[in-house]
């Protein structure tokens, strides 16, 4: 997904507006324009929403599988430090040694942030398991799947809270759509079947023409979103997760085992180093 997605849809809708009809009213072309730009912002907005869930979903994915890995690393190299300190009696060796150590003492909350793999007395036996290549329960999967993302992108098009023409009927779709986008994120096809059953069946209103004043307002509030959810897309995109799963957005969990691979060769070095020291 890139933040050049708005631009090519609000593109296509441009194609789609009469250029040089006399026939056409002023009034007629604008609304013509206003609902392209409508169409190139909801899809806009739809690619944005769906990276961003798949961005926390490969988060916690990445905190989940590769945290113990992490933290192991982190534990050789400070005992690597403490006995280099040790053996050396140089006070930058121990300075060294002492923020090691440092990074990592408990904190509050530490089990919840490492996602039930360790806490202050160090790694639980799923970790340990993982780390040694023996089998361990895989973490929890939320990625949606494709019958969900069907289903969420046809709901966000049709109850997107840019189509409300009133105040109230705006209220009534965002608290649509803020049920629709918790459904996305927890993965389930079962709930948004059931929204879109319950969309299905409520009011539908008619669109009403605007004046043309209220349109050249509305052209420019969705020229204002659009600018807003580019910053918002450029910012997921060049995240440090954003920016790793774009290396491999077809594979996210082969790319979730390469970089575990590489973990486990660190972590084989490290304790290698620390058994020399150790004799």
């Amino acid at each position: 997904m890139t933040t050049s997605e708005g631009d090519q849809g609000e593109g296509a809708g441009a194609q789609g507006t009469p250029a040089g009809d006399g026939a056409t009213r002023p009034e007629e072309r604008l609304e013509q324009a206003v609902r392209a730009a409508e169409k190139a912002l909801i899809e806009f907005e739809i690619a944005v929403e769906t990276f961003r869930v798949e961005v926390e979903n490969f988060s916690r994915l990445h905190e989940q599988k590769l945290g113990p890995m992490y933290a192991r690393l982190e534990e050789l190299e400070a005992r690597i430090l403490e006995i280099r300190a040790a053996r050396s009696d140089d006070p930058e060796d121990r300075r060294k040694a002492d923020e090691a150590r440092a990074r990592l003492m408990p904190i509050p909350g530490v089990e919840e942030l490492m996602n039930g793999w360790m806490d202050g007395d160090g790694l639980f036996p799923e970790a340990t398991a993982m780390l040694t290549d023996q089998p361990v329960r895989p973490p929890q999967r939320v990625r949606p799947s494709e019958e969900a993302r069907k289903l969420f992108r046809e709901l966000a098009r049709r109850a997107h809270p840019d189509l409300a023409q009133e105040e109230k009927e705006r209220v009534r779709r965002e608290e649509f759509i803020t049920r629709v986008n918790a459904a996305y994120a927890r993965g389930s096809a079962d709930e948004l079947r059931e929204l879109a059953e319950e969309w299905a069946a409520g009011p539908e209103l008619k669109r009403v023409p605007s004046p043309a004043e209220e349109l050249y307002a509305r052209l420019e509030w969705l020229s204002e979103r659009k600018e807003l959810l580019t910053v918002l897309a450029r910012n997921l995109e060049e995240s440090a997760i954003g920016s790793m799963l774009r290396l491999a957005p077809d594979d996210p969990d082969g790319l979730l085992e390469d970089i575990a691979a590489q973990l486990r060769a660190q972590v084989a070095e490290r304790e290698a180093q620390l058994a020399v020291l150790q004799d």
